[in-house]
This record gives C-alpha cells, sequence and structure tokens, in this order.
C-alpha cells in the first residue's frame, strides 16, 4: 500500500523535487470503493474494488512509494498536457506564427514535453470525501507553448463507483490543449497479462501510425482489420496481426469515437477482466480515446516492489486525436484554446463487480 508523509520515516524518501512532501489524497464511498491520487502530476494512484465475494482488488497499475513515480517513464496514472499525445517534428503553426516546441521523443514532443504536467507540483484548491481539485499554471513559453494557461482538474467518486474527471483550463493566448489522465488498468489485478481482457470500442475508424507513433495518413477503417473493436473480443485475438500494431509492438493507436459517444450518457469503451468478476465501463466528451496495451511497460516501478513486465495494463487514454494541432481538416472539434473561451473535458470510468 502507499505511504503518505505521515508514515514512520526511512521507508523512503518522502520529498518531491520542490523539496516539500507529496500529499496524498483518499476518496471512499460506500460501496467500499477507494481511490487514492496525489498532487505531484496530479497522478491517480490507486483504484481498489470489493469483488462480489468479499475480495478486494487493485486495478490500477502503480508506484510501491510517490517518491518511485519520479523514476519512470510510463506516465503512470498522470494528468498529461498541456497537449497530450504526440506532436510531430515539435512544431504548430497558428495564424502564420510558428511555435517550436521542446522535443522529448526524438523530433517529436510526447505528452506535453519533458516537463510536461506530470512533471508538476498542482495546488490541491478543494477536497471533501468525495472529491479532490487541483489547479496548476503554465506560464507562457513553457515547454514552447504559446501563452499562459490555467488549468483544474477534478477527481470525484460517486456512489456507484464512477470516478469521473472533469478537466477546465483557460488561456490568455490561442494554445492547442489536449489533457488526459494516463491510468493503466489491469482489472485482474498486479502481474497478470492484460491482453485476455476483452474490450468494446465504440469506433469504426482509427489513426494508422509509423515507428514513433505518428500518423502516416488520415483515418481509416476499421472493417477487416485487427484493429476492429466494435464486438467484444480479447486485446490478444488479433494482436500484431496488422502491419500498423508490428510497428509499435501492438496496440498504440487513436480512435475516432462514434458521435453518440460524445456525452457521458453514452459509453466510449467497456473492459472487462479475464475472469469476468470486473467490469470498467468509459464515458467521455472527448472525440477520440487511444488505446495502448503497454507495449513499452518492461521495467516500470511496480506497486509490489519489482517492475511490470511490457502488456501488464492497458490505457485507454480520453483527448483529441494526435497531432491534431497540425491537422485541421480532420473531422472532430477544433483543438485550440481561444483567450476569452474555456476549455472543458470529462472523463468517467465506471467500476463494476460482476
Amino acid at each position: 500500500m502507499l505511504k503518505n508523509d505521515a508514515d514512520p520515516p526511512g521507508r523512503f524518501d518522502p520529498l518531491a523535487p520542490d523539496g516539500q512532501p507529496f500529499e496524498l489524497t483518499e476518496l471512499r464511498n460506500k460501496a467500499g470503493v477507494t481511490v487514492i491520487l496525489m498532487d505531484w502530476g496530479a497522478t491517480w494512484l490507486s483504484a481498489i474494488l470489493p469483488l462480489k465475494n468479499g475480495e478486494k482488488r487493485e486495478l490500477l497499475l502503480g508506484c510501491q512509494t510517490p517518491a518511485d513515480y519520479l523514476h519512470q517513464a510510463a506516465y503512470l496514472g498522470a494528468t498529461v498536457g498541456r497537449y497530450a499525445n504526440r506532436i510531430a517534428n515539435a512544431q504548430i503553426t497558428t495564424d502564420s506564427e510558428t511555435f517550436k516546441l521542446i522535443p522529448n521523443q526524438g523530433p517529436n514532443q510526447l505528452h506535453g514535453g519533458p516537463n510536461g504536467f506530470h512533471t508538476k507540483r498542482w495546488q490541491k484548491v478543494t477536497q471533501d470525501e468525495k472529491q479532490v481539485t487541483y489547479q496548476l499554471h503554465s506560464p507562457d513559453g513553457d515547454q514552447g507553448f504559446p501563452g499562459n494557461l490555467t488549468v483544474e482538474a477534478q477527481y470525484l467518486l460517486t456512489e456507484d463507483s464512477r470516478l469521473e474527471i472533469h478537466y477546465q483550463a483557460q488561456v490568455d493566448k490561442t494554445c492547442p490543449v489536449n489533457l488526459t489522465n494516463h491510468a493503466y488498468f489491469n482489472l485482474d489485478g498486479e502481474g497478470v497479462d492484460v491482453r485476455a481482457h476483452r474490450l468494446q470500442l465504440f469506433a469504426a475508424s482509427y489513426l494508422p501510425v509509423d515507428s514513433e507513433g505518428i500518423p502516416t495518413s488520415g483515418l481509416v477503417s476499421v472493417e477487416k482489420t485487427g484493429m476492429d473493436f466494435r464486438q467484444p473480443k480479447t486485446l490478444a485475438r488479433d494482436f500484431l496481426k496488422d502491419r500498423c500494431q508490428q510497428r509499435v509492438k501492438g496496440y498504440d493507436h487513436a480512435y475516432l469515437l462514434h458521435r453518440t459517444c460524445g456525452a457521458t450518457e453514452s459509453p466510449a469503451a467497456h473492459l472487462w477482466s479475464s475472469d469476468n468478476r470486473v467490469q470498467m465501463s468509459v464515458y467521455t466528451t472527448a472525440p477520440a480515446l487511444q488505446l495502448y496495451s503497454g507495449n513499452f511497460l518492461g521495467g516500470t516501478p511496480a506497486r509490489n516492489g519489482g517492475t511490470y513486465a511490457n502488456y501488464t495494463g492497458v490505457a485507454l487514454e480520453s483527448e483529441f486525436l494526435p497531432d491534431s494541432p497540425n491537422h485541421p481538416e480532420w473531422p472532430q472539434p477544433d483543438c485550440w484554446l481561444k483567450p476569452g473561451k474555456t476549455y472543458h473535458a470529462t472523463t468517467v470510468y465506471h467500476f463494476i463487480a460482476l
């Protein structure tokens, strides 16, 4: 179990890079679901669900201590921004002005840059037993992005075991904004290959990518490909069937959701544990979901003190399509936030014991 700064000294170094302790917050509902969050990176650390037989199961990948989160590159549970996913050649252009971003994956920028939101201390602005809200100020030029940006991320646990994540942001210069949480799920618990999970994804098209995860074309149909999850199937069933998968060692692709998914009433995806004792349903206002099968998780510090292997967690990241700032032609809302407007996005993870 994760420890906080009130625990006995010597278990781990409790200080973050800014010299202050990590601050952990626990949310709990009457059903016994427990969620733990951290102010560093506005990070989601843990999600424990009571099963029908009384057993409690950890559904989220995570590290043993808060300090371990500083020594992993998988973005475990972190809030990522300003722009989640990849921006090709770390460059964006608006109103004939080009901004050079700071690259951190070859020539490209991934998840907001090397010192993106996942590396920052967020300020806790409100908290009670059901919700916590974090706020962050990102100055003009942060990671190359234009304008001062203020962002809030609220985590709310409902009595019917939904974790709702609500984002809002404002800028004083036009800037692309794309926030998500990078949680990895394993509904079977720790250490099990997640490819035995069944997934249903309400999307008819996806973006093919090169070996760096950069889109190589516009959207293509999932019809007659291994990318088709419109009907439930295991991740293993068509794993590495497509050249597009082979380039990135599995699934790491953005799906454009059906238009009916663009609200919190219609599901974007369902995920089932291999033992059929847990279901997770995802709802989002975002236009797309990035399906990532944990292809490069190997060596990431694990909750049990060891390390995770590849394919031991799956991420379903709600977001705009990758490299959207450079592709205004794609059929989704505009990812550029203008001064005077507010970015709003909501994603809900509903945990169900079967």
